[in-house]
This record gives C-alpha cells, structure tokens and sequence, in this order.
C-alpha cells in the first residue's frame, strides 16, 4: 500500500519539477531544465533591447557600458 501525504483530507501528488524561487527544482537534482529556461529568459531580454542596439543616438560605451551591467 503506497502512503501518500494527506493536506486537509486531499492526498497530494508528487510531480517531478517545481518552480521555487524563480529556479526549476528537479526530483532527480538535475539543472539542465533549469539552465535552458534562464538562457530562454535572459536572451529574450536581449532581444527586447534591439532598439537600444540599433539606436545611433546612444553611444557605443554606453551600449557596452549597458551589456556588461547585464552579464
């Protein structure tokens, strides 16, 4: 007979990942999940900044000045 957790007479599920403080949390402690979202996260933020990239009116310091405070 298998034993689960009961909360408020509901038995809850165990499931195999979990977002926890902005991190996936695996069941079997792998990262790899939780690599691939945060490089999907962080290019599309890239991405957002295109106007800022193509902008002549901003400096190329400023642009690198800009790329470095984000790595």
């Amino acid at each position: 007979m298998k034993v689960g957790l009961l909360l408020e007479n509901q038995q809850l599920s165990q499931c195999e990942n979990f977002l926890y403080l902005g991190g996936i949390v695996s069941q079997d402690a792998n990262c790899s999940a939780d690599v691939v979202r945060r490089i999907g996260l962080a290019s599309r933020i890239v991405r957002s900044l295109n106007k800022i990239w193509e902008a002549e009116d901003i400096s190329e310091a400023t642009k690198v000045l800009l790329y470095r405070s984000m790595v």
